[in-house]
């Protein structure tokens, strides 16, 4: 059997140099997951039967030319992932349209009277936009600093046989589903909110206290994973010059660890924005403005428990689905803006750190 080629990248000039065997299996394979995936758009029987013909053709590459078909499987995964993620904002996007058109600028705008009246057609989206921005708020001034400092603690301050027992913990936090928090919250922080200070059920700021708290162990472990990859000759060297072991943290790894603090800052704040169960079941579901609008002690809706609460009554329903699309698409808006920001700041960071800011 002939040495499996040589493929950098998976590129024409490389399927010409591999031989006719890997040549055909590679063709076989781009052509069957097409196909599989178009009869999956179209929604035909033909699908699990290519999809079937796919995995034995890559079973069979995988077993006469492993070192080809790696390569060639990790390019299709990838260009699967892309295609996928693009279809599902289109798909987003073209089912918000007529509720776009029914309210225009509207829509996230304040309007006369109820600004949600699925019977009168009324969407407006601002008390959820709202309610989102107030509730992240509040779980990202809970998460972002007890977070950095969690990860501080972990990584350049606890011994090891506290590391060890307490960073496998922090990651089993993170793996409870959002319902336990949410059900945590509604039988203990909503009361316990309600009797002290004397407010309504399901305040903003006890739903943004319970979500800060469940994106905490997030933000924990990246951020605890960045700061251990600062290079331990960097410390040594501030150190050496006299610094103290928090001077050293505060000018020299956090700053080397920004990217991926930041990251972990932006995961966490993704974690909040788009938690639905948890604030689902704590949440007062009125779809109104909080009176003021700056009281934090009052409640309102988010745009996922909107979208959660009223999908049974929007089905069948032309516009009010419609609505709730649009509400997607305004969150899936924010997260995307929120992601460009990031990029900017974590290039603006590099800069500085290389001396050309």
């Amino acid at each position: 059997m002939s040495p499996a080629p040589n493929w950098g990248r998976l590129t024409p000039r490389v399927l010409d140099e591999a031989d006719g065997l890997a040549t055909a299996l590679v063709a076989a394979q781009v052509v069957l997951l097409l196909a599989a995936f178009l009869g999956f758009l179209l929604q035909s029987v033909w699908t699990s039967p290519l999809l079937f013909a796919f995995l034995v053709v890559a079973g069979t590459s995988w077993a006469t030319r492993q070192a080809v078909t790696a390569r060639v499987l990790t390019f299709l995964m990838t260009i699967s992932t892309v295609v996928t993620l693009g279809l599902i904002a289109v798909f987003l996007f073209l089912e918000a349209i007529p509720a776009f058109r029914l309210m225009g600028l509207d829509i996230v705008l304040p309007v006369a009277g109820d600004m949600w009246s699925p019977g009168k057609n009324v969407f407006s989206l601002l008390p959820m936009i709202w309610g989102t921005l107030i509730t992240t708020f509040v779980a990202i001034l809970v998460a972002a600093p007890l977070g950095i400092a969690g990860a501080l603690f972990i990584s350049e301050i606890a011994p090891d046989w506290v590391r060890e027992f307490v960073k496998p913990g922090v990651e089993v936090l993170a793996g409870i589903p959002s319902i336990v928090y949410g059900f945590i919250g509604f039988m203990i922080v909503n009361p316990y909110v309600s009797a002290e200070l004397s407010t309504g059920f399901g305040t903003l700021v006890a739903i943004g206290l319970v979500i800060g708290l469940m994106a905490l162990p997030t933000v924990v472990s990246v951020a605890e994973d960045a700061i251990s990859t600062v290079p331990e000759a960097m410390k040594s060297g501030s150190l050496a010059m006299g610094a103290t072991d928090w001077q050293t943290m505060k000018s020299v790894t956090v700053p080397a660890a920004f990217s991926g603090v930041s990251a972990a800052v932006l995961l966490g704040i993704g974690r909040a924005m788009g938690e639905t169960m948890a604030a689902t079941v704590m949440i007062a579901h009125a779809q109104e403005l909080p009176q003021p609008v700056y009281d934090v002690f009052d409640s309102t809706e988010t745009l996922t428990t909107l979208i959660a609460g009223n999908f049974g009554p929007a089905v069948g329903t032309e516009y009010y689905m419609s609505a709730l699309f649009s509400a997607g698409v305004v969150l899936f808006v924010i997260v995307t803006g929120l992601g460009i920001v990031s990029q900017y700041v974590e290039e603006r960071m590099q800069r500085k750190l290389g001396g050309n800011a």
